[in-house]
C-alpha cells in the first residue's frame, strides 16, 4: 500500500494532492507524529498513476501536477470495472477489518440490522488515522499475500530492486503539494488578489499590483482558506493570508454552506463581512446541536479535522496562528496611507 488520505470531506482535487503527496514522500517522519512504530518505505515518484473516471481525477491540478514531475496518468476505460479489481479487493481488504470496529456502518442496510453506530462509536478521525496505519504496517504489509505468496513489504523490496533506475523524489516536498494543489487564475490588484470573494494581502504582491499584464495561479487548501498560495511569475509559491488579519480560519466548505445560507435568505449582495458573520453564526448553531444530532456532531468533527490537519501556510503552526489571532483581535484598525 502506497499512502492513503482520510477525511471526513468530499473527494476532490485537494483530497487527490493530499493522497499523492503521502504516497511519494517519506513516512518515518509521519509514523513517528502519530506514535506507529514500524517501517514503511514505499515512497518515490510513481512511473504511472491509474485513475477511474471520477471528476476529482479529470482536475486541472493533477494533469498540471502529473506532467511537471512526469507521471503518466491512465484513466480506466469507462464501464470496465474489472481493470481496478486489484484495488477493490485491497479495499474490501480493509473495510473488513473496520466493520470490526465499534461503530462501523457496516457496508449496507442489511448487514447493519439493528446494530446503532452512534451509540457504539468510539474513535475520532486522528484515531481512526493511527489505527489504519498500525493495520498497514504491523499487518498488512508483514502476512503473506495469498496471490504473492509473500508479504506485500517483501514484494515492494523485490521491486524496487529489479529497477534499472533509482526511485525518483521531488527536490521539495512542499514545493511538490503545492504543484498538486487546485487553484485558480486571478489579477494581482492594488489591494491583493480575491478567490471566493474573501480579498488576500502580503507585501509581496507590491511588485505585480496592477503591474502584470496576465493573472497568476492562486492556489488553496479547502481545508483552511485563511492562507492561499500564489504562483509568482518565476513558479516560486508565496503564502498570503487574509488582508483582515482579525478573520477567523475557516473551510471551503463552511464558506459554500454559508453562501448557500445567504442565497436562500434572498441576500444578493454578499460581501465579505457578511460571510464571516455566517460561518460564525453557524458554527454556534453547530456547537450548541452537536451534543443532539448526528449530522451535527459529523460536521463539527469535519471542521475541527480540517483546521486542525493544515500543514500549510497559516495552518503550519496551529499554536502560534491562534495566538496571533488573540493578540490581533483587541487592536483597533490603524489608518494606511498609500504611496504610488
Amino acid at each position: 500500500m502506497a499512502g492513503f488520505y482520510l477525511s471526513l470531506e468530499a473527494p476532490s482535487a485537494a483530497s487527490v494532492a493530499l493522497a499523492i503527496h503521502h504516497v511519494v514522500t517519506p513516512k518515518s517522519g509521519w509514523l513517528e507524529a502519530r506514535g506507529v512504530k514500524g517501517n514503511w518505505p514505499v515512497s518515490g515518484l510513481p512511473d504511472v498513476i491509474h485513475v477511474d473516471n471520477g471528476r476529482d481525477f479529470r482536475s486541472r491540478a493533477l494533469a498540471r501536477g502529473a506532467a511537471e514531475y512526469g507521471v503518466s496518468l491512465v484513466h480506466r476505460p469507462v464501464a470496465t470495472p474489472h481493470y481496478g479489481g486489484h484495488i477493490e479487493r485491497l479495499i474490501g481488504t480493509m473495510m473488513g477489518a473496520v466493520h470490526l470496529l465499534p461503530g462501523t456502518t457496516f457496508s449496507n442496510i442489511a448487514n447493519r440490522g439493528a446494530y446503532e453506530p452512534e451509540k457504539h462509536a468510539a474513535m475520532t478521525l486522528d484515531e481512526l488515522e493511527r489505527w489504519l496505519a498500525l493495520q498497514i504496517v504491523g499487518r498488512y504489509h508483514a502476512e503473506v499475500h495469498g496471490s504473492l505468496l509473500l508479504p506485500p513489504i517483501a514484494a515492494w523490496g523485490d521491486a524496487v530492486a529489479a529497477r534499472r533506475q533509482p526511485l525518483r523524489f521531488p527536490h521539495d516536498d512542499t514545493q511538490f503539494l503545492y504543484d498538486f494543489l487546485p487553484f485558480e487564475e486571478r489579477s494581482v490588484r492594488r489591494d491583493g488578489v480575491r478567490l471566493f470573494g474573501l480579498r488576500y494581502w502580503d507585501d509581496v504582491l507590491s511588485p505585480w499590483a496592477g503591474r502584470l499584464d496576465r493573472r497568476l495561479r492562486v492556489k488553496y487548501d479547502p481545508r483552511d482558506l485563511s492562507c492561499v498560495f500564489v504562483e509568482g511569475p518565476d513558479g516560486e509559491h508565496w503564502p498570503v493570508r487574509f488582508a483582515d488579519l482579525r478573520r477567523p480560519r475557516i473551510t471551503l466548505g463552511e464558506h459554500r454552506m454559508a453562501l448557500t445560507a445567504l442565497r436562500e435568505r434572498g441576500v444578493r449582495l454578499i460581501d465579505e463581512q457578511l460571510i464571516f458573520d455566517t460561518v460564525e453564526a453557524q458554527r454556534e448553531l453547530v456547537e450548541t446541536a452537536a451534543a443532539a444530532t448526528k449530522s451535527a456532531r459529523r460536521q463539527a468533527e469535519r471542521r475541527k479535522s480540517a483546521l486542525s490537519a493544515t500543514a500549510l501556510g497559516a495552518g503550519a503552526n496551529d499554536g502560534d496562528a491562534g495566538a496571533e489571532d488573540d493578540t490581533l483581535a483587541g487592536l483597533p484598525l490603524l489608518e494606511i496611507e498609500e504611496w504610488s
